[in-house]
């Protein structure tokens, strides 16, 4: 069931965003989050930040795991999500550095990272699950055709998710081609998904993940299924509905 909510701006976007946040925060101080990257969460989380440093907020409590990671990028490169979350989230906030939970694309044996990874997701499922949603429909890095039966898996991105994203690289030739990423099962498995979406570019995908057909072509139509989605949107990624 979606909850679908559309604002003027990027700025009270991410302020819907954040109110849903500190709610679950507040009433759940040992919430379990999972946490996406990429430019739409960015406000979510410079507000959760700013309310931890006024308001005091603990997050000390609270154990996260990150949807997705680049393969072939070490934590400390400019790219890695890892470097990512820190730097936009967890290193001004009081999460333990023990809670926080992040795919390795370095690991010398990433089927069996993943497999790893895809048991402490089922032993912590989330509270909560941040999402944004490519050009192309992907979730997490479930790229169209994916299974919705998927559980974390090694995938080959698509050339349009590596052209989405070489705008964060020097060439599309240093973007990586292979990510590891929660399943679809894994994403389908939190309790709440906070799906936040702007700009024109994403109108098609919007519509097609609220009222088109439910298919693995467009991976975010399976969320049509899920009990609780809340959906923030700026009025031209609305624009389609």
């Amino acid at each position: 069931m979606f909850e679908i909510f559309v604002y003027d701006t990027y700025e009270e976007v991410s302020q819907k965003a954040f109110e849903v946040m500190k709610k679950l925060v507040s009433e759940k101080p040992n919430a379990v989050l999972g946490l996406a990257t990429g430019s739409s969460p960015v406000g979510l989380y410079k507000k959760m930040v700013e309310d931890h440093k006024n308001n005091g907020t603990s997050y000390a409590d609270i154990v996260s795991y990150n949807l997705d990671e680049y393969i072939g990028l070490p934590v400390t490169h400019s790219q890695s999500y890892s470097t990512f979350m820190h730097e936009n989230l967890f290193d001004a906030i009081d999460i333990k550095k023990g809670n926080v939970h992040l795919p390795s694309g370095v690991s010398s044996n990433l089927e069996k990272h993943a497999a790893d990874y895809e048991t402490e997701l089922e032993q912590n499922p989330q509270d909560i699950q941040v999402l944004g949603v490519g050009s192309n429909g992907h979730i997490g890095f479930n790229e169209p055709g994916s299974s919705f039966d998927s559980v974390t898996h090694v995938v080959t991105l698509k050339h349009q998710t590596r052209l989405d994203n070489a705008r964060f690289f020097a060439t599309l030739e240093e973007v990586p081609t292979h990510a590891v990423t929660m399943g679809i099962q894994d994403i389908m498995r939190a309790k709440t998904i906070l799906m936040v979406a702007t700009s024109l570019k994403k109108a098609d995908v919007v519509y097609g993940m609220i009222k088109g057909d439910i298919s693995e072509n467009v991976p975010a139509s399976i969320l049509q299924k899920h009990p609780h989605v809340i959906v923030v949107l700026d009025k031209a990624a609305a624009s389609k509905l």
